[in-house]
């Protein structure tokens, strides 16, 4: 049976794919395309709707992105938000304009509960101290209801194209969102995708299992079923080669090939000594020959090789290609002795394939070439990337359905050249214990405080603070100073704690973390961790700082 699909057409915002996520959650499969691609397209992938998002420019700019018209008139529902909504309106004749009041954050919206689009969307409000027109039921103004939403726009759509009724406004915003309901046709001038809307996930709900009629089928259950159907009925009796990094995305699909074929899978872990604290050990426990999955698993530990190649450099930059360049070395040599292979296995994830330009509209971010780009010359038919349709979180899901360990499952983002960029400065063995220990009492007060938090409030194993970051880790500054130990001068090192929220990772603001929570991470780390005299936190945002240090 061919899976129900949703399109994205993006045209340059920065929400494309939260867009699709947001979709994906109502249990509708979803892809990302740029507005440059064709209609006919479009047309053949037989979508059952579509979704337009934000921009850039203004929609009524002679060089602005935009559609052709014929888009509204294929019987396919569309939805547009943001620029998407004005775009539509302006090329349907509505008319689009600088707003005289420029809307952002946080905004009370009036909404219409009889459009598909706020189905059971907000409460009743009191209209009689509202010093401003309610442009729908005039005479049944009881019926209008009230929500919080995401608005951050310059122009505004201040006539709706003919066909098309107002079904949400604002105080500064006449036309919050409108519909043409006998086409299908609805725009929405905030954004539903983010969490800061308050009930954005019912109103894409309401319009892809609504309006789109979609049956919501794309689960992972059957999704990690399928794959692993597909995996066997494409390896046959061929061998695979899978490089192992220990991060989430390469492991759940390296599990994911194991299940399917077994011990025709080789998994290369290559073990820079740059790993948190155990981390390397934990990856063997579950692929090496004690774990569950019957593959042929080799442990490449070439800490003292990546040390040396590291000393006396600091340059961020090259350090992370000294690593990237290292692990490819690494990975030709175990390649050699396995000899030719049929396949190779790459955990590349969707925003991969979308930030290489491949999807959507927005600018190559980076190149993505999984595991930091693997040997030419490795002997291999074919390459198989079975999580390149997934987003993280849907990844996530796939290894707790693998029955992968959530210790590895919920890692957190590590990044690729590992401990190598939270160490500033040159990496060495002792620097990298330090930052290692560090970092585990960092977690493990952090762990503490969950559970006597949730003991205290009663909550359940699943809730978390208000305060949890998103992200935490401990690095190690290239800064030593004065200290006194006991009745003893010391010249150690300062560590820097780093906790951020976030949604996307793309923005991230600096986590609240109970001040004595810190005091006591602050007091371990300083009276158990040799060469540390002082421990920071870091309040920087993202921007203008970067989650990484380095």
């Amino acid at each position: 049976m061919e899976q129900e699909k949703v399109i994205v057409i993006d045209f340059g915002g920065q929400y494309n794919q939260l867009v699709a996520r947001r979709v994906r959650e109502c249990n509708v499969y979803c892809e990302i395309y740029s507005y440059r691609t064709d209609l006919e397209k479009i047309k053949e992938m037989n979508p059952k709707g579509i979704i337009l998002t934000g921009g850039p420019n203004s929609c009524y700019e002679a060089d602005s992105p935009t559609y052709t018209e014929e888009l509204f008139e294929i019987g396919v529902p569309v939805l547009g938000l943001c620029y998407g909504a004005q775009m539509m309106q302006h090329i349907l004749g509505g008319k689009v304009e600088k707003a005289p009041v420029r809307e952002y954050g946080k905004i009370e919206v009036f909404v219409n509960p009889d459009s598909p689009l706020f189905k059971e969307v907000g409460g009743k409000t009191d209209l009689s101290d509202v010093a401003f027109p309610t442009p729908f039921y005039e005479e049944q103004k009881e019926d209008v209801h009230k929500t919080i939403c995401w608005m951050s726009h310059n122009d505004y759509i201040s006539k709706p194209a003919d066909g098309f009724q107002i079904v949400a406004h604002t105080k500064d915003c006449p036309v919050a969102a409108a519909e043409n309901r006998e086409k299908n046709l609805y725009a929405i001038q905030f954004h539903p995708e983010v969490l800061h809307t308050k009930e954005g996930t019912k109103m894409l709900y309401n319009f892809v299992r609504g309006v789109c009629g979609c049956a919501g089928t794309w689960r992972m259950d059957s999704f990690v079923e399928h794959s692993i159907q597909a995996i066997r009925e494409k390896v046959g009796d061929g061998k695979v080669l899978c490089a192992l990094s220990g991060g989430v995305d390469s492991s759940v699909a390296a599990v994911m090939l194991a299940k399917a074929i077994g011990n025709q899978l080789t998994c290369v872990f290559v073990d820079h000594g740059l790993l948190r604290k155990n981390e390397g050990d934990e990856v063997e426990e579950v692929f090496g020959p004690n774990g569950p999955y019957e593959l042929n698993f080799i442990r490449v530990n070439a800490q003292e090789r990546y040390y040396e190649k590291l000393a006396g450099v600091s340059e961020p930059e090259k350090k992370r290609k000294i690593i990237g360049e290292e692990f490819i070395r690494v990975f030709e040599e175990e390649a050699k002795k396995i000899g030719a292979v049929d396949f190779l296995v790459q955990g590349t994830i969707y925003p991969d394939v979308v930030e290489s330009g491949l999807g959507g509209e927005s600018a190559v971010i980076k190149s993505h070439h999984n595991v930091g780009g693997l040997p030419d010359f490795v002997d291999f038919k074919e390459i198989i990337e079975p999580l390149r349709d997934l987003f993280k979180d849907e990844v996530r899901k796939a290894g707790l359905e693998l029955g992968i360990p959530e210790k590895l499952v919920f890692r957190q983002p590590f990044p690729g050249p590992g401990l190598g960029i939270r160490i500033i400065g040159e990496v060495t063995g002792e620097k990298v214990k330090i930052v290692q220990d560090a970092d585990a009492i960092y977690r493990v007060e952090i762990d503490n405080a969950v559970s006597k938090w949730r003991e205290e409030t009663g909550s359940s194993a699943t809730d978390m603070p208000e305060w949890m970051p998103n992200q935490y880790f401990a690095a190690l500054t290239n800064m030593r100073s004065v200290g006194v130990m006991g009745d003893e001068r010391t010249y150690d090192y300062a560590v820097a704690l780093r906790a951020v929220q976030t949604i996307d990772f793309m923005t991230a603001e600096t986590a609240q973390i109970p001040f004595e929570v810190l005091q006591k991470v602050m007091s371990r780390i300083i009276n158990e961790v040799k060469g540390v005299n002082r421990v920071m936190y870091d309040l920087t945002s993202k921007p203008p700082g970067t989650i990484e240090l380095e």
